[in-house]
């Protein structure tokens, strides 16, 4: 837990050092009841297997589990949540002019080594008391997670310190793809990409397999870990999600990596790059 009368760490080394979002430490928020917390647990884990359903379908889903939910309540939950349906719908709302829509680049491209393509995206996280947002990088050749920041809002700050975090332990990807989120449109997040001369790709909405590999890393990231376990408070669940993104990308077998690792392609991939541009 952060200590905020820690005498030698301030309370911006302690998240850095936890990995969380400095604004998680500030936001206080009245905790979720019981209730709430299961059903916006239910809600995540059938929202895994029917990515289709809106909040009709899940009202109707979580009455027939015993609960007595209105499909107001539910549409709450699922914003809070994060948690769209998937399925083409008409444009009837102007975006922000200050949040610019970018074109989907990947579309037909082939995608052979690392560092060409950046995808990221940002997940929910049941917990024991309360609930948390993932967000992660990832680099799409190898499916290598190259850094990630858990917070308990959804503000753009934590989604920009994770990409910080990236292209300063990372060579900068060509191309570097997201969802049209508010948090990945916003102008603090466009700007890291921009100064960093990165072109900006972003998926169809609505189209989750616009950015397939990391929504197969969530669902491997929770039935493998979020929904085995309780966790009490955000340092514990930091700590088991630290644990399993470093087991993920040096131990865990991937089938669509001929079973290696994601540290195995995407080492092997540099050094190929390399040997390449020492022979040109």
């Amino acid at each position: 837990m952060v200590d905020s009368e820690h005498p030698e760490l301030s309370i911006v080394r302690q998240c850095e050092l936890l990995g969380i979002a400095r604004s998680s430490f500030y936001y206080q928020a009245l905790p979720p009841s019981e209730e709430e917390l299961a059903i916006m647990r239910l809600l995540d884990e059938q929202y895994l297997e029917t990515p289709f359903y809106g909040s009709r379908k899940m009202t109707v889903f979580l009455q027939s589990r015993g609960y007595n939910v209105n499909r107001k309540r539910v549409q709450r939950l699922m914003r809070e949540m994060g948690l769209y349906a998937i399925y083409p719908k008409p444009n009837t709302s102007k975006a922000d002019p200050e949040h610019r829509i970018y074109p989907y680049l990947l579309r037909g491209l082939a995608i052979t080594n690392a560092n060409q393509v950046w995808c990221t995206d940002i997940t929910y996280l049941p917990g024991a008391k309360g609930h948390f947002y993932l967000v992660a990088v990832m680099d799409w050749y190898s499916r290598k997670v190259l850094s990630w920041r858990i917070s308990n809002t959804l503000e753009v700050a934590f989604c920009v310190e994770a990409l910080d975090e990236a292209l300063a332990g990372y060579p900068k990807p060509e191309i570097f793809n997201s969802d049209q989120g508010a948090q990945f449109t916003a102008t603090a997040f466009i700007d890291c990409l921009q100064a960093a001369q990165i072109n900006i790709s972003m998926d169809g909405r609505g189209r989750c397999h616009d950015n397939i590999f990391i929504e197969r890393l969530w669902r491997s990231l929770k039935y493998e870990l979020i929904y085995l376990k309780s966790f009490e408070n955000g340092q514990h669940l930091n700590q088991e999600v630290k644990h399993w993104f470093q087991w993920y990308n040096q131990v865990r077998p991937h089938q669509g990596l001929e079973y290696k690792t994601p540290n195995q392609v995407y080492c092997s991939s540099l050094k190929n790059v390399n040997m390449k541009e020492a022979k040109a």
